[in-house]
Order: structure tokens, then sequence, then C-alpha cells
């Protein structure tokens, strides 16, 4: 322990963070910047904030204040002590409806403000798309915007006092009429009232620099307006007073479709007139699916209010009225407004990644003009661009002149770099040529303050450092950010990275096969860090489980990305400080497709893991349940699945068998299934039922067949159908024979004899199915276990087993979302050097995918009962649900499944010391919606993982969908065939 660490645990009753995990978690924010802290320190009030300050003052150790972490230009990332509100200051402290008014700490997130504002009728103005996770003091430190700013103004808009603690330990209330200001603010002011008259810009959104114009005794000389904006290198805010605002009633959304986002950018100060709460713009580069948009190139999303739906939808159809557009779309549904929404709010995500997969990267982020200049500025802005020869799609707060854009910037190489340079500096110019501001949201950080001077003056950047001087004579606040700023193309994050790629097992096929580059990926915006998910979000689980940065998406790959630098985490591989973080990732898969940039930490776990043991020791779960199918093929193979299941329910036996195997103590083993669903298949097949050949033919080549007319497909065996819930294959086989469906297991390589009976049923050659040997598998307990050469095997085995199949036009339809997803996507990424994996992985479909698109003419039957239960995270991130949804709609089953995840997640929830977090998952999603749940209600769980933790946590029995209808088939034996 350092002294600085022993000092600050001496008189800090928070979190004091020293370690390699903290100090990892926090070299970076959402920017190209790259900073690390010595170390972090989580305060628990005012008192621990003022002995941090008494501390590094002494020691001259420099002290940044952060919020989520979500800064685009540096500002959140430090060389001297970090403090985190986000664990402790964290409180709504109180909420005034009548006077419109709440008083936060610094680590609270927007949308806890914005939940307890909602019930009397109130909100917080500013909304950046960062709200779910973004904190009130990270917002008054960057004078954050968001999309309704052109109704609600800025964060500084909506401030009214500030509690703050500065450099040198005094406790200031600031306000308006010059209270709380520090000694020497007025006479500096009150001698500089020409220029500070002159020297601003006029502009919605001019974020640049210091407000000192706050100041002027016309704009009541308030305090707390012109600190908001000052990135913490004035004082470090310990609590706010903050102004609310009346939200409407009802609101509207029209999205207005333009040719390209020129168009869009000259059509949006055009609307102002109409009093719009919004009026966003991005263009269709940054919509991976626009299905849902009107016809255009690009979009204007325009939010209207009213007293009433029909007085919001009023106001919006005014405005398409008004607007010369190529399409409209106007929606009232707050669900589908919702779903719009998430379209621009993504955008900063995958903003990241041009059309073709190259990176594109801060830096330029959030300039800002007059809004009737935006649409010449961003034909200036593109010129530019293609001098240089860049790219970039611009998005953003149209109606305030503000522009978000990525940019991909080579900022791995020297010449690379120093185009960035080049590029800024003119980019400045430009800006300023436009009567802009070099931020129009975000702040200057180290990615513009170094330009200030060609936006306000050499002597106007003296007039700021003159103010730090006075506020933090020390220089002890934030060093480096906005007066005397560290170079902007200093301290870039991906300096640290290796220059050759790192030796993997999985082909990362989107990042060109580089690891590093898979890891770059997480750019900081922390959708990941959200502590509810909506819909059918699930992303991530770990987080809302834990609070904790480390057990996030970002954090994780905060702490792969210094794994690979070396400098903190110097372990490499063998890193415990990595192990740990990625031990409470449920390889949910969930970031896969709910991180805007597409991070994949399931498979990141399963690479670190692999390389973590190649040649060590691995846990015992590894062995128990990595293999789990090595073991329950051996069951089956001897018969004795009636002794496993008797000695796992006598305790003494069960507890030895978890301790040996690693598994939770907590957990019940289990039951396997005596009967295997090949053994079921193959007795069916003997006995001769309906549909039931001896076999023979060969199966239908590439062409042949067709829906509706006896469509072969081949049933996926997986070891949890197979060996512990056979019922659900057998409920399978029934509904997609009634559907008109041949069903055949694999492998095949021929049928023994032609088919006879009513042809709907082919029994293929079994081989040696029964024998281990011979049977084919995902893989998928090898991957989640990091046991990627036997993965490899395993797969390899499997698509030597499937030839004859992948030769027909046979889908193979599985039952476990978690297989469907390891075929679809762990197998071509891990055998990405053998073209079988990519044929196997397109035939690929889930149950209900195969009934649409096989049996398009089948109806399924009427259930009418409604539904609860939980999406599949794996059918979320991987496979997609709009099938499962038709064909429920179709059979009457109402009502929406839950988001999340259940918290088993395979081996996850088994093994020893992850049943705490495991049942956290399960309470956030899963089980309140069984609990809530009406009587009569169909608990729907298509994973194994989700109907085991639903039997032992809730005692509810889930069922697959394939089950309910093969009941409901049961019920009107009339509909077989149908």
């Amino acid at each position: 322990m350092t002294e600085l660490e022993a000092q600050l645990r001496a008189v800090v009753r928070g979190d004091v963070g020293f370690d390699v995990t903290s100090r990892a978690l926090t070299t970076m924010d959402a920017s190209n910047y790259r900073r690390v802290p010595v170390g972090v320190v989580a305060p628990r009030d005012a008192d621990d904030v003022a002995a941090v300050l008494a501390v590094c003052r002494e020691r001259g150790v420099p002290v940044v204040a952060r919020g989520a972490g979500t800064s685009i230009a540096g500002q959140a990332t430090g060389t001297g002590v970090v403090l985190d509100f986000t664990r402790h200051m964290n409180r709504l402290v109180s909420l005034d409806a009548e006077g419109r008014t709440a008083v936060v700490q610094p680590g609270l997130v927007l949308d806890r403000l914005q939940e307890a504002a909602a019930p009397h009728g109130l909100r917080f103005g500013p909304d950046p798309s960062t709200h779910s996770r973004c904190t009130l003091g990270g917002m008054i430190g960057n004078n954050s915007c968001g999309s309704h700013s052109v109704a609600w103004g800025t964060t500084a808009d909506s401030v009214r006092e500030l509690d703050v603690v500065s450099a040198r330990g005094e406790r200031l209330r600031l306000g308006q009429d010059w209270a709380g200001a520090p000694d020497g603010l007025r006479a500096l002011a009150e001698g500089e009232l020409a220029r500070l008259r002159t020297g601003f810009p006029e502009l919605p959104r001019r974020i640049s620099g210091y407000a000192l114009d706050a100041l002027l005794p016309e704009r009541g000389a308030d305090v707390a307006r012109s600190f908001c904006g000052s990135e913490g290198t004035l004082g470090v805010l310990t609590e706010a007073v903050v102004r609310l605002v009346e939200a409407p009633r009802a609101r509207a959304l029209a999205v207005l479709g333009y040719a390209d986002e020129s168009a869009a950018a000259e059509a949006a100060a055009g609307l102002l007139p109409f009093g719009p709460l919004t009026v966003e713009g991005m263009a269709a580069d940054l919509v991976p699916s626009p299905q849902a948009l009107p016809r255009g190139g690009a979009w204007l999303f325009v939010e209207t209010g009213g007293e009433s739906a029909g007085e919001a939808r009023a106001r919006a159809e005014a405005i398409v009225r008004a607007a010369d557009v190529l399409d409209t779309l106007v929606v009232t549904d707050p669900a589908g407004q919702r779903a719009l929404w998430r379209i621009r709010e993504d955008a900063s995500g995958t903003a990241t990644r041009m059309p073709d997969g190259t990176e594109a990267w801060p830096g330029w982020e959030d300039c800002a003009v007059p809004p009737a200049r935006l649409g010449a500025y961003l034909r200036d802005f593109r010129a530019l661009m293609a001098a240089h020869g860049l790219r970039g799609t611009p998005y953003g707060h149209f109606g305030d002149g503000c522009i978000h854009v990525r940019i991909d910037f080579d900022l791995l190489t020297r010449p690379g770099v120093a185009r960035f340079r080049r590029f800024s500096e003119e980019l400045a110019e430009l800006v300023v040529a436009h009567g802009g501001s070099l931020s129009g949201e975000h702040g200057d950080g180290q990615a513009r303050a170094e330009l200030l001077p060609r936006m306000y003056g050499a002597e106007m950047v003296g007039l700021f450092e003159r103010a730090k001087g006075v506020w933090d004579p020390d220089d002890l606040l934030n060093p480096g950010m906005l007066v005397r700023p560290a170079p902007l193309d200093a301290g870039l994050r991906f300096s640290v990275l290796p220059r050759e790629p790192v030796d993997v097992a999985f082909g990362y096929p989107t990042d060109g096969g580089d690891f590093s580059a898979a890891v770059r990926r997480c750019v900081g915006v922390a959708k990941c860090r959200t502590t509810s998910v909506s819909g059918s979000g699930v992303m991530c689980p770990s987080f809302r489980a834990t609070g904790a940065e480390e057990h996030s998406t970002r954090g994780r790959a905060r702490l792969l990305h210094e794994m690979l630098a070396g400098e903190v985490v110097t372990d490499g591989w063998r890193s415990v400080e990595v192990r740990d973080a990625l031990d409470l990732c449920l390889s949910c898969k969930g970031c896969r497709s709910d991180c805007p940039v597409g991070v994949d930490m399931a498979t990141y776990k399963a690479e670190f893991l692999h390389q973590h043991y190649a040649g060590r020791r691995r846990p015992a779960a590894h062995h128990s349940m990595g293999r789990l199918p090595v073991w329950l093929r051996a069951v089956s193979r001897t018969r004795t699945a009636w002794l496993v299941n008797l000695l796992s329910s006598v305790r003494p036996f069960a507890r030895a068998a978890k301790r040996l195997g690693g598994i939770a103590p907590e957990r019940d083993i289990p039951r396997v299934a005596r009967r295997t669903f090949s053994r079921w298949w193959e007795r069916r097949r003997a006995g001769g039922g309906v549909g039931d050949v001896a076999g023979g033919g060969e199966p239908a080549r590439r062409g042949s067949g067709g829906a509706g007319q006896g469509r072969l497909v081949v049933l996926w065996p997986d070891t949890f159908t197979e060996h512990l819930s056979p019922a659900v294959g057998q409920a399978a086989v029934r509904v997609l024979e009634a559907a008109g469906l041949r069903v055949a297991l694999p492998p095949t390589v021929r049928l023994a004899k032609p088919p006879v009976g009513d042809g709907r049923t082919v029994a293929l050659d079994p081989l040696t199915l029964l024998r281990g040997r011979g049977r084919v598998c995902c893989g998928l307990t090898y991957v989640s276990t990091g046991q990627l050469d036997r993965a490899r095997a395993v797969m390899r085995r499997t698509l030597d087993l499937m030839e004859p199949v992948l030769e027909t036009d046979a889908p193979v339809v599985v039952l476990e979302p978690s297989c469907a997803a390891a075929l679809r996507t762990d197998v071509p990424e891990l055998l990405h050097d053998d073209p079988r994996a990519a044929r196997l992985a397109a035939k690929v479909l889930t149950f209900a995918e195969t009934l649409e698109r096989h049996a398009p003419g089948w109806t399924p039957p009427r259930v009418d009962r409604p539904v609860a239960g939980q999406t599949h995270c794996h059918q979320h991130a991987v496979l997609g649900d709009a099938a499962d949804r038709r064909l429920r709609e179709a059979a009457l089953l109402t009502g929406e499944l839950s988001g999340g995840c259940c918290g088993l997640a395979g081996n996850f929830g088994f093994e020893k010391g992850h049943w705490e977090v495991s049942t956290a998952c399960a309470e956030d999603r899963l089980l309140p919606s069984v609990r809530d749940a009406q009587d009569g209600t169909v608990v729907l769980a298509d994973g194994f993982s989700c109907r085991t933790q639903l039997e032992q946590l809730a005692g509810v029995r889930g069922r697959h969908l394939a089950e309910v209808l093969a009941e409901a088939l049961d019920e009107d034996p009339l509909r077989d065939g149908a």
C-alpha cells in the first residue's frame, strides 16, 4: 500500500481502490484518450470529497470527478485520483412537485430522476441519448443537452443551485447574484464586462469554454450557471438543486424522410416556429434495418406534445403538411415511438462502424453552428472530409445546429494521427467561419480545448485561465482540460495496443480476425450500465445484479484492453483480475445484439478462458459441466439414469457430487431422463406408429421437395432435449408432423428403405447414434467453459456426420435456443477455416421459423390463453423471436414475454459462487413476470436453463412452445395433419 492510499483510507469512509482492477476500469471514458489513474475513490458524502481534496492537495496529486464515464472528449480520465460518484453519492435527495425542483446527488442517473418526477407530470428537460446511465453530475460538468433542447434548453438552463467543494476545501453554495462565488471571481468578471458581452457567439448550443458570460449583471450574475460545463476543472459538485418542467400529457412523433442529410439539415430550422419538442436528424448509413422508417436517405425525428393524443397528432400533422418531404410517418403509440427513438439513440454506437465495417472514432463529435447555417456547414464539412480522404455520417440535434459524427480516422499509425491533427485544425477554422462552437454538447476536454484560441482568440482564452486560477489556484482539478490543455493527439488509447494480431482461437470475422480490433469495439457509451431493461432487452444482467463496473460489458472490455496494453494489467492471459471480472459474465450474448457496437463478451470470455487455462489445471466445473454431453451419453449407454437420479436425491451423495463437481451447494441436480429422445425415436420406428417407416430411399436433394409437399426437416437432438427433457423433442415431432413435414434425426448418410405410409415421417439411418463417438453436438458446453480445442474437435466430428444433410435442402431444426445460437455463430466463428461450418449455420432454424417457412399453409391449434415467461437470451441476441411472436399470435397465446436473462445461463448458475448473482438475475425480470401472471397463464420457456431456474426458484413448470402446441393438438385430435 502506498502512502497516498494509506492516508486516503484513514480519512475516507467510502471505497478506496488502488488495485489493478479499479485503475484499469477508469483509464478511459467514451473518447479516444487514455490516462492511468493512481487510484479511485468512491466518496460517501461531501465530507469524503473534502478529505480526498485535502490529502491530494497536500501531495500535489490531481483529482478528476467522474460520473458514468460516458464523456466523449476525454475529460473523465486522469492520472491522479478519480472520484467515482456512481456507487454511493447517487441519491435523489428530495423532489418538490409544487415548486418543480429536485435535489440530487452527482451520481444520480438521469432516468432515476425522470422516473421519480413522472408521477407528478414532471421531468428534467435535458435528455442525452445516454439517459439510462449518464449522471446528473456528469451532465452538469458537460452542460449536456439531448434531443429536447429545442424545447427545454441545456442542463445549465435547468440548474438552480449547486453545492461545491473547491480545490482548497471551501464549501460553496452557488447561485445567482454572486452567491457562492470564490474570492476574486466578481472582480475578474466586472473588470472584463465588455469582453464578456461581445466575446461569445450567440447560438443555442455554445458549450465550449467557460460560461463566464453568465456572470454578467444583466444575466443575474449566475455563478451556478457559469459553473455548468466546466468539466470538473473548477470545483467538485456534491449536490444540486435542479428545475423540472411539465411533461406533455401526450406525444406524437413525426418521422420525415429526405433525400440526404443536407436536405434534412436545410429543412430543420424551418420547423422551429411550430414549437416542436425535438428536431433530430440522422442518415440511412446509421440504420441497419430502415424498414420501420419512411422512404428516404435521411430523416428528421420531430416530436410534438399536447394535452391529448389528438392534439399531439394534430401538431405533428401540421408539421408534416408544412414540410417538403419524400415520405412521412406519424406515430402516437408510445411503444412505437420508443422503438423509433431507440434507432436514433443507438446512433452513438452504430456510428462507430462504417457500412463496410471500418472503424470510426469520436474527436469531432458535436460541433454546433447556428441552425439556419447547418445545411451550408454540412456541405463544407463533407467537402473537408473528402479532401482528407475521410468518411463519417453526421447525425444529431439538427434543430439546434448540433452535429454528431464518428469519422474513420486512422489513429493507429503515425501518418494517420498526423492527418487527424490536420483535419481537426482545419475543421475548427470551418466551424468558426460558420459562427459556430467547437463543442455543442459533450464539452471540449482534450479533444478540442487546444483549439479554443481559434474560436475565442488568445485574450479570451487567457481570461479562461485566469478564471481557473481563481477557482483552483493549485491546478489540482482535472488539469490538462479546457485551459493549458494536453495536445489533442497525445495519449490516444489505441497507441498502447499490440501492433500485430494476437494469436487467438475464434475467427472474429467482423473484426478482420484481430482480437485487438474486437476489444476496440467498446467505445464506452455504456449502454450496458443500465439498471433496468425495457422490452425484450437483455444486456447486461450481471451489472444489474451487482452494480459494479467490472461486471458490465464495458468494464470487462476495458480490462481486456488493459490486458492487451500490458501496463496496468501485466499478466496477460494469466491475469486473475480479468478472470475474476469475466467470472460473473453469464455468456448470455445480450451484448451481441443490445450493445450498439456489437461487443460479444461471451465470445471474448470463451477466448480468455481458453488462453488462461492453456496447460493449466481447470476448475472442477469445467470438467463436470463443460463435458456434460460426455457424462450424459455415458449414463445413457450404461442405462444408469435411475441410479444417478436416486443418488442425487440422497443428500450426502448429492452434497459430495456437487463438491467434487464445483457445483453450487444451493442447487438441485436435474433429473436425467430414463429414456432419451433418440431411444424414444427408435422405439417409435420399431413400433410402426403413424407415419413411422422402416427407412429407405435417399434424402431430398438440393432443389427437391418444398413447403406443403412433405418437406424433409432434420431435428437436432441437442444434449438437453436428448437427455434431460425428451418430452420437448417428442412434442416437436408431433407438431412438425401435424404441419405436414417429414422429420428425421441426424446423422444422415442414407435411408434404409423408401418411405411408406403417408410419408410424413422418415427415420434416417442412425449409424452410431447411440455410441458416444457417433453423436452430433454443437459444442456449446465446451465453448462456454473455454475448452476451445475440444469444442473444435466436437464440431469437426459433427460436420463430418452432417455432410449428407449439407447436400440436401433439409433445414436443421434446433429446439434449444442456446444450441441453435452456437450452431449459427460459435461453430462458424471457431471453425472459420472450414466452409462446411457456414453451410450448417445457414441451415439452422428455430422451431417457429421452421413452421413459418416450410409449413406456411398450416395454422396452429387455438390455445387461447395468456402467456408469461422470458424470451431466451440467446434467442433474443442471435436468433431473433419474430417468428415465435407470430406463431404465438396465430395460436392465440396473448401477452408479451419479458426480457433479461433467467440467470441460470447453462453452466453459470450451477457453478459454485454464482448462486447469488444467478438468483438476482432471475428476480430482475423472469420471476416477477411469472408471479404477476393471472390464473391459467401458460409459462413459456424454450430453454432448458430457463425451465430449470423456474422450477428450482419458483416451483413453476415452464414449457417449450412445442409442448404447448402439442398439448393443444391432443385436445383436438381432428386437427392432426390439418
